[in-house]
């Protein structure tokens, strides 16, 4: 199993997922964490993310989990297994994680990454929802997310259970510690939200970690590391 976590993109530096992907071949973005917003800026976002993989050398294409749900809302799970078996990394941007978690749901992805990635055929990439929504909950998250856009973006309550492909919670964008600078690097208002994910990780005893935008976490086999 390979997965490159990270609270904003590449971190600091793509090199150490370029390391674990081994080569540049087909990426698939997955952008349902922003399915709530408007489309002329989901739009955007997708081409925020295509742009800078294109630059690094990938040859990059949108998965929309939208397509493999029909019209009474039943998943196409096979055709959406054999559109993400050809690519040799799914990147999952940033938005609401429990929107993303719902269209995962609803399109049975979920259970088509899981199984990639049990096979290792694939490396997942995903940045803040994206690597939020790996852990075996989205408690505390709505201390940053909406959780009622679940409902009117998706047409059912939101999920609370992640993927569980971690052992742990994930928070990402962390202000980092000390430096010059380093209290103006996040939002006050994002910071606030910060704290209080992470206080609630805290009372409910839920293991976690913290990302700062420049951080990743890197897992390859048994390996578990922070770049």
């Amino acid at each position: 199993m390979r997965l490159f976590l990270s609270s904003y993109r590449f971190g600091a530096d793509p090199a150490p997922l370029m390391s674990l992907v081994g080569k540049t071949g087909r990426v698939g973005v997955i952008a349902a964490a922003a399915d709530a917003w408007p489309r002329v800026a989901r739009a955007s976002a997708v081409v925020s993310d295509v742009m800078p993989l294109t630059r690094l050398g990938f040859t990059v294409e949108e998965a929309d989990l939208r397509d493999y749900i029909d019209s009474d809302g039943q998943p196409d799970v096979n055709a959406l297994e054999e559109r993400l078996s050809g690519f040799d990394m799914l990147w999952v941007r940033g938005g609401n994680t429990f929107v993303l978690r719902a269209q995962m749901a609803r399109s049975g992805a979920d259970q088509v990454i899981r199984n990639l990635l049990r096979n290792d055929s694939l490396v997942y990439a995903g940045y803040s929802a994206g690597a939020c929504v790996m852990a075996p909950t989205l408690h505390g998250l709505d201390c940053c997310d909406d959780p009622a856009e679940v409902v009117t973006t998706c047409g059912m309550d939101p999920l609370w259970d992640g993927l569980g492909v971690l052992s742990f919670s994930i928070v990402p964008h962390y202000p980092p510690a000390g430096g010059p600078g380093a209290e103006d690097s996040v939002p006050l208002e994002d910071a606030a939200e910060v704290r209080r994910t992470v206080d609630a990780l805290r009372r409910a005893g839920i293991e976690y970690r913290t990302l700062t935008d420049d951080q990743a976490i890197i897992v390859n086999g048994d390996r578990t590391e922070l770049v």
